[in-house]
């Protein structure tokens, strides 16, 4: 089965105005949707980042892969390495996507592909894509309520303002997580921290720990407060958290943090390869590693990065950034593979709108907190051409073309800057 054809597909959808530790949402996310097309007739999907850099990789790729067996991945991942090679190195992205950083060049690109060729190895075998990981030991995964501050509505946006409304108060925080556990059935809270002050986000775990006592509770600042902040915020929260996501910056700060307080520790920015995987295990900087495949090379390498985890004792969760249903199935497939994923999988899917899922029927539903994998050839969705044309013409209308949250603040704050930690 060879590959016939190639189609990178660069998309924009609404992004709602989350605040985080480098700035704020812009109000379009980017992505990149992949057809890979073979001379029998199947179609493979894959969804990526859509930064510029990410984009030009992609693209550049298209025509080398033509001719290539789809079960030859190992001829892929040479094609990427030649590729990235060829085009040189990229600017750094968006300050909290470990993805768009340029050392992660090779392994945005082979994962981009790597679900594609995998979705298309399956449906040609009429299988579930998780057959081909080693079949499901789940056939549903958990994932957890994903909270923000946030601002009622973007500056500027060519649009009307999201239905979530403001969320800054402990009130309102409550209210969000009330209203995605109602929808969602979510078993499990995290709230992204890192934008305003470390004692009111601490007071907002608390108010969210007395509404919802049963639901496990994390924390996310994104290393943006320094080791006495995030000590003294430990002192606050006790034993309050599940975990304790990137309080404090690099593998010396967290081992240290972890030293003096004994919390478990989890991070998706100091932990995001299998160099720093070693580091921090000789350092003990973490105890819960939170996967991604889209920048940890790809499916297989994320089942790789499960069995080192399990060697060493550590915790698995899954990170994620603003995306869509094809890598929500991916995240899903692989994470039904791995059985010692010991926590629930982060998802910003609840926050995308309603009408702009690319995949055919609408937005995927998550269901007790939980996403369903059925016996459906591949990842078990298709795609929407329709809906891929309008979000590609959303694209080509907007001037957004890599994520930059730091620009967005200053619509807001025209003096703000990026200053880590902050607190």
């Amino acid at each position: 089965m060879k590959i016939k054809r190639i189609r990178v597909t660069p998309i924009a959808f609404r992004d709602a105005p989350l605040l985080n530790a480098s700035g704020i949402h812009e109000p379009f996310a980017l992505r990149s949707i992949i057809e890979v097309e073979s001379d029998n007739g199947y179609i493979g999907l894959g969804e990526s980042y859509g930064d510029a850099p990410v984009l030009a990789v992609l693209q550049a790729m298209q025509d080398s892969l033509v001719g290539l067996d789809a079960f030859d991945l190992n001829g892929l991942r040479a094609r990427v390495i030649q590729t990235v090679a060829a085009l040189g190195p990229a600017e750094a992205g968006a300050e909290l996507a470990p993805g768009s950083h340029p050392s992660k060049q090779v392994a945005n690109a082979y994962s981009a592909f790597e679900v594609a060729f995998l979705d298309l190895q399956a449906r040609s075998l009429n299988i579930p894509l998780v057959d081909l990981l080693g079949g499901a030991v789940r056939t549903e995964v958990p994932f957890s309520a994903y909270l923000f501050f946030k601002y009622a509505k973007h500056i500027d946006a060519p649009y009307a303002p999201d239905s979530w409304g403001e969320a800054l108060s402990a009130e309102q925080i409550v209210a969000q997580a009330a209203r995605m556990i109602e929808a969602h059935g979510f078993q499990s809270i995290k709230l992204k921290a890192g934008a305003l002050e470390p004692e009111h986000e601490v007071a907002c775990i608390k108010a969210l720990k007395k509404a919802f006592p049963n639901h496990p509770l994390r924390i996310d600042p994104n290393g943006n407060w320094s080791l006495e902040t995030a000590l003294r915020m430990a002192e606050l929260l006790g034993d309050d958290l599940e975990y304790y996501e990137d309080p404090t910056p690099g593998l010396d700060g967290m081992a240290e943090l972890h030293r003096r307080t004994g919390m478990p520790l989890a991070t998706n920015m100091v932990v995001t390869d299998f160099e720093e995987f070693r580091r921090s295990v000789a350092l003990n900087s973490v105890q819960i590693v939170l996967a991604d495949h889209h920048y940890w090379g790809g499916l297989r390498d994320t089942q790789a990065l499960a069995r080192m985890c399990d060697t060493f004792g550590l915790g698995l969760s899954m990170h994620s950034n603003s995306h869509l249903g094809i890598s929500l199935m991916a995240m899903a497939h692989v994470a039904a593979s791995v059985p010692n994923l010991t926590y629930a999988c982060d998802t910003h899917y609840p926050w995308q709108e309603e009408d702009e899922e690319v995949i055919k029927g609408g937005k995927l539903p998550i269901r007790n907190g939980c996403v369903s994998i059925t016996r459906a050839p591949g990842l078990g969705v298709e795609l929407d051409q329709d809906q891929l044309a309008k979000l590609h013409e959303q694209y080509l209308s907007i001037d957004i073309r890599s994520r930059d949250d730091a620009r967005q603040m200053r619509k807001y704050d025209p003096a703000w800057k990026i200053r880590k930690p902050r607190f």
